[in-house]
């Protein structure tokens, strides 16, 4: 199996991606709103999306950060980003620094929460980009309650499992295919 490697990434611009898809109505190319911050040591990532849907529980978060965050695309393994639909909830974290070191050690490129993190010192160190709409320290509930790898809505936009996810300092985008390079 080939293995693409995180250490040497693909290069890309968000400006660029909207400037090259901004005639496209199809809805395929999609932008999410100006309303999520980088928490993560790493500030442009990309992958292939792995979705999960919960709300102030993070049990799903969890498990997916502490497997592995490569998976199989056309091009080999790619370590994924893992988009969260917290529902946009402002009341309780779904990530802390335990979580954040447990996704950069097993792989994975990002993680987008359609909600809040916490133990934001850590979560600078971690060596993956995380974005989230603000900070509490309040802990996440530990229901075992949630969905995985369906589509989701982040922000009113939606998401679906295998998209593609560019992110950097001007924003989250999402395409259905990976770019050419």
């Amino acid at each position: 199996m080939k293995m693409t490697s995180p250490t040497a990434p693909q290069r890309f611009a968000t400006c660029d991606l909207c400037d090259t898809h901004k005639n496209d109505s199809s809805g395929r190319f999609r932008v999410l709103p100006p309303v999520f911050k980088s928490f993560g040591g790493v500030s442009a990532f990309y992958g292939p999306v792995v979705t999960v849907k919960c709300f102030e529980d993070n049990s799903l978060v969890k498990a997916a950060v502490d497997g592995s965050g490569l998976v199989e695309t056309a091009a080999g393994l790619m370590p994924a980003v893992l988009v969260v639909d917290g529902g946009a909830s402002l009341r309780r974290a779904l990530l802390g620094g335990n979580l954040g070191a447990a996704a950069a050690k097993n792989g994975w490129a990002g993680v987008v929460i359609d909600g809040c993190v916490r133990d934001v010192a850590e979560l600078a160190q971690c060596q993956i980009g995380i974005r989230a709409l603000a900070v509490i320290p309040r802990p996440p509930e530990k229901r075992n309650e949630g969905q995985r790898g369906v589509a989701v809505q982040m922000q009113g936009v939606w998401v679906y499992p295998g998209d593609w996810l560019y992110a950097d300092d001007d924003g989250i985008v999402l395409m259905p295919a990976p770019l050419q390079t």
